[in-house]
Formats: structure tokens, C-alpha cells, sequence
């Protein structure tokens, strides 16, 4: 596999959130707390992780 693929667990609550950063975690698939998703390692991806990085944990898969 060419392509680099992030990891990405969210570790904090979205409930207290501003509802668009609310919007941005749901868009990368995460709804549970702890459960993680494997997305590209795009611009997309990564303006959307910086938007809610408190949130959320990243590590390479």
C-alpha cells in the first residue's frame, strides 16, 4: 500500500462541543468514545484533525 493511512481514536466527548466541531467528528465516522477509524493521509484529513485534535488521538496505521 502506497498511500499513508492515520489511525484516528476519539478520546473526548464531542457532547460539550461547538456543534460544528460536533459535525466534523461525526463526518470522519467516529460516534462512540474510543472507537477509531483508519482515513487517508490527506489535506482533507488533516484540516479536519486540526479543526477537533483535542478530541481526538492520531497515530500512523
Amino acid at each position: 500500500m502506497a498511500d499513508k493511512m492515520l489511525k484516528i481514536t476519539l478520546v473526548k466527548s464531542p457532547i460539550g462541543a461547538v456543534p460544528k466541531n460536533r459535525a466534523t467528528v461525526e463526518a470522519m465516522g467516529l460516534t462512540k468514545m474510543n472507537k477509531s477509524v483508519v482515513l487517508p493521509d490527506n489535506a482533507s484529513t488533516r484540516g479536519m484533525i486540526q479543526k477537533v485534535g483535542y478530541m481526538l488521538k492520531v497515530e500512523e496505521a
